[in-house]
């Protein structure tokens, strides 16, 4: 898994989704640990000594206790604990979802696109669907604050935070890479449009 992830994680990078040090990813082993990506690390030369193991609290464990883990891990946390199908967390940077962010609030919706099946459970191109479009927050409590009060409005394994970029999920690095990638499609359509 972390081999695999890695390179996905440098695709990112050569996409423009992951520039410099930004964006982190995360996921959940067979025997239940969360590994994170380290904090500061440059994505296009990101490899798989660069996760770290984490507690339930986002603290480095055994080798990595006192290694600082991604600045947003209380995200990944939360998602983990409202969202027990979720095995694989990326999160990116990609321009159009950030830009869509700043015209589309509180939510992104969108309709129409064959591509919109990419989300599990989407079933129909006419399906009305709706992305939350959270507040950038620097303090990760009051994020996940947000978050708690509207979880009931994510619906598709993803949220945009404003500003910022966006957070996809999947049961395998499969389907959180289907869903980042159908999220940012769909953003890059919608924002050319306007």
């Amino acid at each position: 898994m972390k081999k695999q992830l890695a390179e996905l994680i440098r695709s990112f990078n050569h996409r423009g989704w992951a520039p410099a040090t930004s964006t982190n990813y995360s996921f959940i082993d067979a025997e239940n640990q969360i590994w994170i990506s380290k904090s500061g690390k440059h994505k296009g030369e990101f490899t798989q000594s660069d996760f770290m193991t984490i507690d339930n609290k986002g603290l480095g464990l055994g080798d990595f206790t006192g290694i600082k883990p991604s600045d947003e891990t209380k995200i990944h946390l939360w998602i983990y604990r409202n969202f027990k199908q979720a095995k694989v967390i990326l999160h990116s940077h990609g321009i159009y979802p950030v830009l869509l962010s700043f015209m589309a609030k509180p939510s992104f919706r969108v309709q129409g696109y064959e591509l919109q099946k990419g989300f599990k459970g989407c079933q129909n191109h006419l399906d009305n669907l709706a992305i939350p479009i959270m507040i950038n927050q620097q303090n990760m409590d009051l994020l996940c604050m947000e978050l708690d009060q509207r979880l009931n409005e994510i619906k598709q394994y993803c949220f945009i935070i404003e500003g910022h970029g966006t957070y996809a999920w999947g049961e395998n690095i499969f389907d959180a890479q289907r869903h980042l990638e159908t999220l940012d499609y769909l953003c890059q359509s919608e924002y050319l449009r306007k």
